[in-house]
């Protein structure tokens, strides 16, 4: 037995002296692979800027009124540069509040009463697992005094009943029911609308997709779109009600996104529209610290 044990051992050491070699070429070849795939990894697109000049609006960016925007946002519930809702809402504070006669605050999980009195556009960017008949009372309200509503990415997401959130915003969203990629698409404009305006009809994003929606596309206005499974679906709507109006995208899951000109111009005219007021009048802001092609 002693003998045998000691052959065992013996064989063993020498196997293991043996492989040891291929290991480590395994091990070698696995972290060079590794290096490769994240060297090749896709990144955002970047724009010229012939492109981005060519997209902005011709109408004068003067303002007409002053303008309080409240930007709604929650802690991060992601991983880096994914649903960085803070570093947004700091970020956008700093942009938006570089333009006349704007008045600019931020709201963590939900605007308090002082705000949603004072406020002409409410901008949302985070994940509420709360939406409740309490809130949906107080968008309508806001939505009365022909307030408006822009909502960024997980803005439409219903934990529970998206039915009831897609009557109140035109679209929703809901993990059970919704799929979801993260990756490249090309976002296809679907309409002539003043906040797409000039825009490339087909603009490539790196980002994060939703479908199938939950609501009723006869009342929400779809302005654009991307393919999933060999169907397009909506990334982009409109949808008026009780005086008021609201813009929504499914884009934005990247921090990198909101940095995008092409997505910034959206934005920036999305947030003037949703008021009536002139299209034009954050443009100036599309480009402040982008980074282009060119």
């Amino acid at each position: 037995m002693c003998y045998r044990s000691a052959l065992d051992n013996a064989s063993t050491i020498e196997h293991s002296a043996v492989m040891r070699p291929f290991i480590l070429s395994a091990l070698s070849v696995g972290m060079a692979l590794r290096l490769v795939m994240q060297t090749h990894a896709a990144e955002p697109p970047l724009r010229t800027r012939s492109a981005v000049e060519a997209a902005l609006s011709k109408e004068s960016s003067k303002t007409s009124r002053p303008l309080n925007i409240v930007l709604i946002a929650s802690k991060q519930d992601h991983g880096p540069g994914e649903h960085d809702y803070p570093a947004w809402q700091k970020s956008w504070n700093a942009l938006l509040s570089r333009a006349e006669r704007t008045t600019v605050t931020n709201a963590w999980l939900w605007p308090t009463a002082e705000q949603f009195t004072n406020a002409d556009v409410l901008l949302f960017y985070y994940w509420n697992h709360d939406w409740n008949p309490e809130k949906f009372a107080q968008l309508k309200a806001h939505l009365q005094r022909k307030g408006g509503i822009v909502l960024l990415h997980s803005s439409s997401i219903a934990d529970k009943d998206p039915e009831a959130l897609a009557e109140q915003i035109g679209i929703s969203f809901q993990p059970k029911r919704s799929k979801y990629r993260h990756g490249e698409l090309d976002l296809i404009l679907a309409k002539e609308h003043p906040t797409t305006h000039g825009l490339p009809a087909s603009m490539h994003f790196l980002d994060e997709t939703y479908w199938p929606m939950i609501g009723d596309l006869k009342k929400a206005s779809v302005l654009a779109t991307t393919e999933e499974e060999g169907k397009q679906w909506p990334m982009v709507w409109t949808y008026e009600r009780d005086n008021g109006r609201i813009f929504g995208t499914v884009l934005g899951h990247y921090i990198t996104t909101h940095e995008d000109p092409f997505f910034r111009i959206m934005i920036l005219r999305a947030i003037a529209w949703s008021v009536r007021e002139p299209i034009a009048r954050f443009e100036p802001l599309t480009t402040v610290g982008v980074r282009f092609k060119d």
